[in-house]
């Protein structure tokens, strides 16, 4: 990265430290590294460089406490929500599923390099994964609309298990159109959660579901 290209890139939110505690090193070393190879390796657009730590990192971190025991994510891209979650929340056991190999290559990589021992990385599409036990919670971030994203993701958790989807301003309009997706998969407790009001620049809302 050139030194104009190291200019543009956000500065870290003071907030940061105090949502990562004593893992704030590792966030910085996964962010450090998206800024300098992102772009490149084809992880983020340019565009996202000013607004890295704000719309991507701290957008994923503010979600940590929602999710417990085994999760699966979902498309799990650049590392987000997967990596960042992984490292606030190290007493969670993290599937990261994605499907394309330079995106794994690079997942692989971060894993090592932040000495992340709760991670395990899958290259599969989600309709391919097999895990009976299920798992506790599944997520994604910036994958599909609801009415995709739920017929994929519903039949990896297991019975009493959550879907918690890291989702955009339109998700109210997404649930309205997953209507038949939600009653085939048997969700119950739909309902979305906005997370880092007063605390974030940018909110995160969250789309939670019970899996029955």
């Amino acid at each position: 990265m050139t030194q104009a290209d190291a200019a543009e890139v956000e500065v870290e939110p003071a907030i940061a430290a105090e949502l990562f505690g004593d893992r704030i090193d590792l966030a910085r070393q996964f962010t450090d590294s998206l800024a300098r190879e992102g772009e490149e390796r084809g992880l983020i657009g340019p565009l996202e460089l000013p607004r890295l730590w704000t719309r991507h990192i701290l957008n994923s971190v503010i979600a940590a406490p929602l999710f417990h025991g085994s999760v699966a994510d979902i498309g799990s891209g650049a590392g987000l929500p997967g990596v960042v979650l992984a490292i606030a929340r190290p007493d969670v056991q993290w599937t990261l599923v994605e499907p394309m190999e330079r995106r794994v290559t690079w997942l692989n990589e971060q894993v090592a390099g932040l000495g992340l021992s709760n991670v395990e990385v899958l290259r599969a599409r989600a309709e391919d994964v097999r895990r009976p036990e299920g798992f506790d919670v599944v997520t994604a971030r910036a994958v599909s609309a609801l009415r995709t994203l739920i017929p994929i993701t519903a039949p990896l958790v297991r019975d009493g298990g959550e879907l918690a989807f890291l989702k955009g301003l339109n998700v109210s309009n997404e649930i309205d159109a997953a209507q038949k997706a939600i009653k085939k998969h048997r969700l119950s407790n739909v309902r979305v959660e906005v997370l880092g009001e007063g605390v974030l620049a940018e909110t995160t809302r969250v789309l939670r579901a019970t899996v029955r």
